[in-house]
């Protein structure tokens, strides 16, 4: 559904985007994560039609999405700084939004009037950012998207609302096939929605894959080997950490073949734990000069 082939973009000699390809299927989640100044909103900027492509493509259902209000029809985009004219209300914005969007549903939108509690007519720069973002999502899902791209969706939102907003994401994809992009920070929150990530690193995909086969690729195992044994040198080791005998590793290959191999050293003690998708950014992004270092302080 969302296609990004080869996606170059420079400002003024710094290259953000680096030959970008990513794919988004239709009806997934994907989560798009990476450190900062790794790419990820100008990427998004490009998907949403805002920025145009040096060189490669950019493709909404298989249609360019720059300058293209057929393709724009489809999407709806909520950025991390929340946009509206200065003086509008959340009603003002409803009206704009109905005249430009074909697909806006205002019975969808009065529908959820139950949902974000607040005062249509007030001016949103009057409003808390937790409740523009509220105003901003609403406006969105309302629009009826085929593709809904967010970017740190529930930043300053209580614990109640970002529930209440992963669950109206989630059930339009399952009842509508909506797909959904997102970039967050917060690693612990995409874990629980999304079924793909695609992780970027100085403007390139560093790897894509399901979350099932990222939590694959790394293992991390708490060991105690007896006095006198030391890992096999084999053993692909990204991290090694803990007090006296007992180390917490991570590794790279699945815990099956990994146990294997840490059997055959006869541990005192040994045990599979499952990863975050905080630690897999972490020791994946290791490989690319990019991990937590030691400092003296």
């Amino acid at each position: 559904m969302i296609e990004l082939r080869g996606v170059v973009k420079d400002f003024e000699g710094f290259r953000a985007l680096d030959s970008l390809s990513l794919t988004v299927p239709r009806g997934s989640v994907y989560g798009l994560v990476g450190p900062n100044g790794a790419g990820k909103t100008t990427a998004i900027r490009h998907m949403a039609g805002i920025l145009r492509q040096d060189a490669g493509e950019v493709l909404i259902g298989g249609e360019p999405v720059y300058e293209n209000p057929s393709a724009k029809s489809r999407l709806a985009y909520i950025p991390d700084d929340v946009f509206f004219f200065p003086q509008a209300s959340v009603h003002d914005m409803m009206l704009f939004y109905r005249g430009v969007y074909p697909r806006f549903d205002e019975q969808r939108f009065n529908r959820l009037a139950g949902v974000f509690e607040m005062d249509i007519r007030r001016p949103m720069r009057r409003l808390s950012r937790g409740m523009q973002k509220q105003a901003a999502f609403w406006l969105a899902v309302s629009l009826r998207p085929e593709v809904l791209i967010l970017d740190e969706p529930v930043d300053g939102l209580d614990p109640v609302m970002r529930r209440q907003v992963w669950g109206i994401i989630m059930q339009d994809v399952a009842e509508n096939g909506v797909t959904v992009l997102i970039s967050s920070h917060n690693l612990r929150e995409l874990e629980d929605v999304c079924d793909r990530v695609g992780m970027l690193a100085r403007g390139r995909l560093l790897l894509e894959r399901g979350l099932a086969d990222l939590q694959d690729n790394l293992s991390k195992i708490q060991l105690a080997l007896p006095e006198g044994v030391c890992l096999p040198p084999e053993l692909d080791v990204l991290h090694c950490s803990g007090p006296g005998r007992l180390k917490t590793l991570i590794v790279r290959g699945g815990s099956q073949e990994v146990e294997r191999r840490l059997a055959e050293l006869h541990p005192v003690f040994m045990d599979s734990v499952p990863l975050t998708l905080e630690e897999i950014f972490i020791y994946e992004l290791g490989g690319a000069d990019y991990a937590v270092k030691d400092v003296a302080l």
